[in-house]
């Protein structure tokens, strides 16, 4: 806290007299603004709506890493069975299997951005069963 208030005086000191009751007041105008327009705006997490836009950037992440890395080392079974992952809307159990070092990259790497843009890493449907 101490901290904080240290940098909360460097930096008063740093404007002129009268820029900080501006800042102050304009922030505060952008706070009300902020927390009136809540949930009504946007989707908000956890809300209705919130699985399928955490589906939509899934499925549009996954696009993109197989547009930029192809699909040289994934095996057929693996596409596959992720593929039925997104044609459910990403409801279907977890059942994609990474093998190959590059499935195994790939699919760290989507854990990572699911986790990137909100979600839990419990949404991707990366598992290997016995």
């Amino acid at each position: 806290m101490l901290h904080r208030r240290r940098l909360l005086v460097r930096f008063w000191r740093l404007l002129p007299p009268r820029k900080p009751r501006r800042i102050g007041r304009g922030l505060l105008v952008l706070a009300a603004a902020v927390t009136t327009a809540g949930p009504a705006s946007a989707v908000s997490k956890g809300g209705p709506g919130w699985h399928d836009r955490k589906c939509d950037l899934y499925r549009a992440a996954w696009t993109q890493a197989i547009e930029r890395r192809g699909s040289a080392g994934l095996s057929s079974g693996f596409l596959a069975a992720h593929a039925a992952f997104l044609a459910s809307r990403c409801t279907r159990r977890a059942d994609v299997c990474a093998r190959s070092p590059e499935e195994l990259d790939l699919a760290n790497a989507m854990v990572v951005l699911s986790m990137n843009f909100g979600a839990a890493s419990t949404m991707a449907p990366f598992y290997c069963r016995p």
